[in-house]
């Protein structure tokens, strides 16, 4: 039974095989999209700017919000993987 439905189901493979590379695409996107370590530079970045003189308490207070909501969110995600 195993060769005929592997016979029978054989015209799908370029289906599946279409499937499985847009599961890791997908993947690696996610490993990506929640990965602290671009989120901290960019706080890093984000303070040396506002020591630097070159934005102000304002503009660095909406920004650190925009990226303390983003390690929020990330670190929401690792706690919900399984």
């Amino acid at each position: 039974m195993g060769l005929l439905s592997r016979l029978l189901t054989l015209p799908l493979e370029p289906v599946r095989g279409v499937v499985w590379v847009a599961r890791q695409a997908l993947d690696q996107a996610e490993r990506q999209y929640y990965d602290p370590a671009p989120v901290w530079h960019a706080l890093a970045e984000l303070d040396e700017e506002l020591r630097a003189g070159r934005i102000d308490q304002e503009t660095f207070d909406r920004d650190e919000a925009v990226l303390l909501d983003r390690l929020e969110e990330i670190a929401h995600h690792r706690r919900q993987e399984p």
